[in-house]
């Protein structure tokens, strides 16, 4: 069996020419960026170019519905993941923390089936 040196990735990275330094670094930023991008669903649903009257349909409510979904400050977390979900998406929710990195939240059938795996 082969046994591998763990090289640090600072140095990994003080190793590389400038150049490619930077375009990762910049790449990692644009990722950042991205994790820490926020949108109302309203935004979302526009970003999809959804009217609410289509995503009603999809979801089996009344575009009314729909509107007071998007203006709603504290909606159920179930009926966010079913409104991403009909606009094609996953929801994902990222704990993140001062001391430690972001961790992504899993819950309900996906927090069983992830510790069935495991054992």
């Amino acid at each position: 069996m082969e046994t591998y040196k763990t090289i640090p990735f600072e140095d990994v990275m003080s190793a590389l020419p400038a150049k490619r330094r930077a375009a990762i670094e910049a790449k990692g930023r644009a990722l950042l960026e991205t994790i820490y991008r926020r949108a109302t669903l309203a935004e979302m649903r526009k970003s999809r170019r959804i009217s609410q009257a289509k995503l009603a349909n999809v979801l089996g409510v009344k575009q009314m519905q729909v509107s007071r979904l998007e203006r709603r400050e504290d909606p159920r977390l179930s009926t966010l993941r079913r409104s991403v979900e009909a606009l094609g998406g996953q929801l994902t929710l990222i704990a993140t923390f001062p001391d430690q990195e972001p961790m992504v939240l899993v819950a309900g059938s996906a927090a069983k089936s992830r510790v069935m795996r495991k054992t």
